[in-house]
């Protein structure tokens, strides 16, 4: 499958391997197609074994006919939960993190699971999902196994969406994400900035010996003065980026939020009674790597809910 978009509506597509984790993000992604409108593309990569296996039963003239106990496990989830939009199995060849991407050109989003079969318990993103995040050619949803994720429930009781905003760097397609998130699900969007302050004075200061150990002396006025400047500056610009997408979508409740340090750790704690976390994923490195960012990188570790990592539309396709 090389293009997964209609004349009418292009897809979801959802990663499954059979696995308890991937099975959650199908049940996701449902939810996520039905919320817009969209048919569903439930796409499962056959292991190498069992690609091997049909590839030598075809050697010998011979149709192959192998079980699918995938394709049951997904009919068993979708029977049972009910669907109102096409739901389409396909079964791909090739390794996951290039048959995936493949098939999800042209998609509105593509979702997986944190981690899939044969991946470590103490490991919090498998390195499919990883791989996937810098790779995608549409947004990515990564769905967090059950014992990190917040309720998979759609509409107001699934919580905020919360947008990890660089005011220079997240693309412009990954804040429209997250006001369309917003406004679809009908909740509030929180959007998180941070600002990088200077070290105190007495922090460059050489440390006294231990007899002569005393309290910290307080900021001095100047350096609150500086504080204040950095945050109404940041403010600034959270507020000018922010504004466009605030007149495209007046009904969507805006928080602006704006921190001191890194906004990786408010977004992580945010996101256990968040529905859904955005990230945007950066232009190529100059030396050619594919970069998703250090807020981005951590908050797929280490989120209580789904993350979604959005690429500009700039890149090619693939990158």
């Amino acid at each position: 499958m090389s293009d997964t978009s209609t004349a009418y509506e292009p897809a979801v597509v959802v990663g499954v391997d059979g696995s308890e984790h991937s099975l959650r993000a199908l049940e996701w992604a449902l939810s996520a197609a039905e919320g817009m409108g969209a048919p569903l593309v439930v796409a499962h990569v056959r292991s190498e074994a069992l690609q091997l296996g049909a590839a030598r039963i075809a050697s010998l003239g011979k149709e192959p006919e192998l079980p699918d106990t995938v394709a049951r496990a997904v009919r068993t989830v979708v029977e049972e939960r009910g669907h109102r939009v096409p739901v389409r199995y396909d079964s791909l060849d090739g390794s996951v993190t290039d048959a995936l991407p493949e098939a999800a050109r042209g998609a509105r989003l593509l979702v997986t699971g944190s981690r899939g079969h044969g991946g470590f318990a103490s490991l919090l993103l498998g390195s499919t999902s990883r791989t996937l995040a810098m790779t995608a050619p549409c947004p990515l949803v990564v769905v967090p196994h059950e014992a990190r994720a917040a309720a998979l429930v759609d509409g107001e009781e699934a919580g905020r969406v919360l947008l990890g905003l660089h005011t220079e760097e997240t693309p412009d397609e990954a804040v429209g994400f997250a006001f369309e998130a917003a406004h679809h699900r009908g909740v509030p969007l929180e959007a998180v900035s941070a600002f990088r302050m200077p070290p105190p004075q007495a922090a460059l200061l050489p440390v006294p010996s231990p007899a002569l150990q005393v309290p910290p002396p307080l900021p001095a006025a100047d350096e609150v003065e500086e504080a204040d400047g950095l945050l109404k500056e940041a403010r600034r610009q959270q507020e000018e980026r922010l504004r466009p997408f605030a007149g495209r979508w007046p009904g969507v409740e805006l928080v602006p939020v704006v921190v001191p340090g890194d906004a990786a750790g408010r977004l992580v704690e945010g996101s256990r009674d968040a529905g859904l976390v955005v990230v945007g994923r950066h232009h190529r490195h100059r030396f050619g790597a594919l970069h998703i960012g250090s807020v981005a990188h951590a908050v797929l570790h280490h989120a209580h809910c789904p993350v979604a990592v959005v690429p500009p539309w700039a890149a090619p396709h693939g990158a």
